[in-house]
């Protein structure tokens, strides 16, 4: 039976998926009944007429440089697939991880779809995604999330997501992973390469384990994403020219680094690459005439590095933190737009957080000063309507008026728009030192904070208002999909302040049926091959190899590196835990040529062939 007729007749019988804590209590590893599309499905980036789509082939065994995988791929208006609305074929291969991004045209808007790939005879699972209206909107509902720790504890959130069913798409302000060393993992969540990830092998094997993620891989398949990176996709407070954890003695030149964090985002992620610069990520997603949502890149674009706060050159009029070619884009399309409302997707926080007088935090636009006011400027004085930021980054949740000159905090004169910061899906906190209380009295701008709880904001959109929900749980130790309300504020068309909601937004979504999910009991060790790998790289190599491969229970292993002719070079035994795991084989001083890796216990083995440069 193939994947769609298992999941099709699960559904006929009326299996509806639930927490298994079985499932949740073991390694990160493969469902065998996802083979070869381990890492499920995604789409993103939705417009009126087109959407894209993204998979991952995960080979028998690793092919060699430049070969080539054909995927075909299908797009359908109902959950069987039986009508098809658009069909093709692609391929893939090492060259970009064996991932497989289409940007699916000729789509109708504001219309509910379903799609999956085919490789080999073999199909993926069925994901659902909804296009954007083309004109008149009446409404839109987002998820917004943000900091997105795999070692911290579990996706609570993106389960809450999935489970409530009520929104269009999802849109993450970026942390979707993290670079860190692996440390002590809620129940064992210890990220793999256990190695803080430089290069693009550990980019590559980082994404492909968190991708593997129950809860991740749930909510990828029900909801199209809107994503952008923050400072974790490279290194954290990441700048233009470098990173405060970056130091090029030891870990090399950070324009290589970057580089790799980069290539291994768009490869990993249903982003949509820029035709004009594949590697530039701000862009507009437009939602007919209700919204112009800007996706922001205030890390690696054009920032210029943190200073200190009692640095003069804060005030600097020239220092930037979106650099001069995306402020006039912003600037320009907000000049020109002509929907009802503008919302900014970006990392940092907009709004001025102080104590004492004294700025708190210079990473976020407090350290940049003199571009926030010319922002601000230009949106007064251009009478642009209706601005709503977006935040993440700061792990903490936040509802704000953006205050500029004159600023009235009871009527709320003199602010530029809105902001709602929001919390992590489960990164730590950092302490602020000051109770919320305290905050609100010294910045009367911000209307509320939570400075512990975790969870999500669900943003709701008409012609009238925006309301920001906040979603919270205090537990992301064990899984839950328990969520409270935390606040809701809202702000009116015409206004630039928020205001306390009386009630949580709601709004049905009974007219897109949710794909079947895969059965959560399965054991996602039972494989039927012993070994399987999921990423050899880099291929061809200088001077490392990182193996990333799946066992079915815990043992020994022997690595073994054979010669072209079969001569053994060298041997290693490992010992190797049930589930995913991830090894490193030394081999800068091979002499260029050909070599074969070969994964072996007590079963089966596997064998690649790699390439020294």
């Amino acid at each position: 039976m193939n994947n769609n007729l298992l999941f099709f007749a699960l559904v006929i019988l009326g299996f509806q998926p639930l927490f298994s804590q079985n499932e949740y209590n073991v390694r990160s590893g493969l469902i065998p009944q996802l083979a070869p599309f381990y890492h499920g499905v995604a789409a993103g980036d939705p417009l009126s007429d087109r959407i894209i789509i993204w998979t991952r082939i995960t080979p028998n065994s690793p092919t060699q440089p430049g070969e080539v995988l054909n995927v075909n791929w299908r797009v359908a208006s109902d959950i069987a697939m039986n009508n098809i609305v658009a069909t093709g074929s692609t391929i893939t291969s090492s060259l970009r991880d064996y991932t497989v991004k289409v940007d699916v045209i000729g789509l109708n808007p504001k219309t509910c779809y379903y799609y999956d790939f085919t490789y080999d005879g073999t199909n993926s699972l069925v994901g659902r995604m909804k296009t954007a209206p083309s004109t008149n909107a009446d409404s839109v509902r987002f998820a917004v999330v943000s900091c997105s720790d795999y070692e911290n504890g579990y996706f609570n959130a993106y389960a809450s997501i999935v489970e409530r069913n009520d929104i269009d798409a999802v849109i993450h302000l970026g942390d979707y992973i993290y670079e860190y060393v692996a440390a002590a993992g809620v129940d064992g969540r210890l990220a793999e390469p256990a190695n803080e990830i430089v290069t693009l092998s550990d980019y590559r094997t980082r994404y492909s384990h968190y991708r593997l993620d129950k809860d991740l891989r749930n909510v990828h398949q029900q909801y199209a994403f809107i994503t952008v990176w923050d400072d974790h996709e490279t290194a954290n407070n990441s700048w233009m020219n470098g990173a405060e954890n970056h130091t090029e003695g030891t870990e090399g030149i950070w324009s290589a680094r970057k580089s790799s964090g980069k290539q291994a985002y768009f490869e990993w992620m249903p982003v949509r690459e820029q035709s004009d610069d594949s590697t530039r990520l701000y862009r507009k997603i437009t939602y007919g005439n209700l919204l112009n949502l800007y996706m922001l890149d205030t890390r690696l674009e054009g920032r210029e590095e943190q200073i200190n706060a009692t640095d003069p050159e804060t005030n600097s009029p020239d220092r930037t933190i979106l650099g001069l070619d995306q402020y006039n884009w912003l600037t320009t399309e907000l000049g020109s737009s002509p929907a009802q409302w503008n919302i900014l997707g970006q990392q940092v926080m907009m709004a001025p957080l102080k104590a004492f007088g004294v700025t708190l935090n210079t990473d976020q636009w407090d350290g940049y000063p003199a571009e926030r006011t010319k922002l601000y400027n230009h949106i007064l004085d251009n009478n642009i309507q209706n601005l709503v930021v977006l935040t993440g980054d700061i792990h903490t949740s936040w509802a704000n008026d953006l205050p500029h000159t004159g600023y009235n905090s009871s009527t709320g004169s003199g602010s530029a728009g809105v902001e709602y910061v929001i919390t992590s899906v489960t990164s730590s906190s950092s302490p602020i030192g000051f109770p919320s209380a305290f905050i609100s009295a010294a910045n009367p701008h911000i209307k509320w904070s939570d400075l512990s709880k975790k969870g999500y904001l669900v943003l709701d959109i008409n012609q009238q208002r925006v309301q920001g929900d906040y979603w919270l749980n205090e537990n992301i130790t064990t899984p839950t999909t328990n969520v409270t309300l935390g606040n809701k504020f809202h702000v009116n068309s015409g206004e630039r302040f928020l205001n306390s909601s009386s009630a949580a937004s709601s709004r049905n979504h009974s007219n897109c049926e949710q794909a079947p999910m895969i059965d959560p009991t399965i054991n996602v060790t039972n494989l039927n091959n012993s070994l399987v790998w999921i990423g050899a790289y880099p291929n061809p190599f200088e001077k490392e190899i990182t193996v990333q491969y799946n066992a079915a229970k815990q043992g020994k292993i022997t690595v073994k590196v054979l010669s072209e002719d079969g001569k053994l070079l060298q041997s290693k035994d490992y010992q190797t835990l049930n589930g995913l795991n991830n090894l490193k084989i030394d081999g800068e001083n091979f002499n260029s040529g050909i070599y074969q890796i070969q994964i072996k216990d007590n079963q089966r083995n596997k064998l690649v062939r790699m390439v020294k440069l």
